[in-house]
């Protein structure tokens, strides 16, 4: 993960937080003070972010020694330690909040498709993210998702093509929305998945008769009218469902035999996972 771009966000994230420098710290703490910290779990869930963190650590002050305990992706419960960093007290105290942030928003987010994810065991649905992401954090919370166990869907309006609503009725109709985007593909020689979106049988009558995609998501059917259309279907496309499903409701969907569910919670109102940075 550590990219040009990556790197780049951790400069803005430093900038943004230090500014012209930290002067709690520098004005109390000598520089050549050593010491140790730990990163202390307050809550259950799943933890996410350690390896991020460690990219923070090693950007800010690569001397800084960070041993880990417990790895991205494991179940965590309130009192667990997961890694305990080493080295020049005013870089632990300069990097605590900015690594802290990331992690409690990751580890929540992996925490949350984690439940999601369970509530489907026993069915072929997978829990899919979606683009309501903080912006300049959309890879690390898709990141998130796939630590907590859930399948990133696309990564921007650039690798795949999604036809909503608007754009099928901006373009004049579902025939219209599908043949341009296959002409465009061809124009620009491009490979990339279409998923179009319906609203109602009428609309998915016209997909099934046109063809030429490769998943339809039913926006805010009802479960038992997502149980119609997915034996209209028939296993010609991927489905997926979208729209108002809930923690409460999503097993009902599941069990209606659709590929994948996208739900807009996982990111774009998860609760942080609590968790502190002390002194050994």
């Amino acid at each position: 993960m550590m990219t040009d771009h990556f790197e780049q966000l951790i400069s803005l994230w430093f900038a943004e937080d230090i500014g012209d420098g930290d002067h709690t710290t520098l004005s109390c703490i000598p520089e050549t003070a050593v010491g140790k910290s730990q990163l202390i779990i307050k809550e259950n869930g799943v933890i996410a972010g350690v390896e991020v963190a460690r990219k923070i650590f090693q950007a800010f002050d690569p001397q800084l020694l960070m041993t880990v305990f417990i790895n991205d992706g494991n179940e965590v419960k309130s009192g667990d330690i997961a890694f305990v960093v080493e080295g020049k007290i005013r870089s632990l105290l300069q990097t605590e909040r900015l690594m802290l942030n990331i992690m409690q928003r990751m580890s929540g987010i992996a925490t949350r498709t984690s439940e999601y994810v369970k509530l489907l065991e026993g069915t072929k649905t997978r829990v899919l993210d979606t683009r309501k992401t903080t912006p300049g954090l959309r890879l690390l919370e898709k990141e998130a998702v796939k630590i907590g166990g859930g399948v990133n869907h696309r990564t921007g309006l650039y690798d795949m093509i999604l036809l909503k609503d608007n754009h099928v009725d901006f373009a004049g109709g579902i025939d219209k929305a599908i043949l341009r985007a296959k002409n465009y593909m061809k124009e620009k020689n491009k490979n990339l998945k279409i998923e179009i979106e319906v609203r109602n049988f009428d609309e998915l009558a016209q997909v099934l008769e046109i063809g030429g995609v490769n998943r339809i998501m039913l926006d805010n059917f009802s479960a038992e009218n997502t149980r119609k259309a997915v034996e209209m279907i028939d296993g010609k496309f991927e489905i997926e469902s979208s729209g108002g499903i809930t923690f409460e409701t999503i097993r009902s969907y599941a069990e209606c035999g659709v590929d994948f569910i996208s739900v807009g919670a996982l990111t774009h109102s998860v609760k942080s996972l609590d968790m502190s940075f002390k002194a050994v």
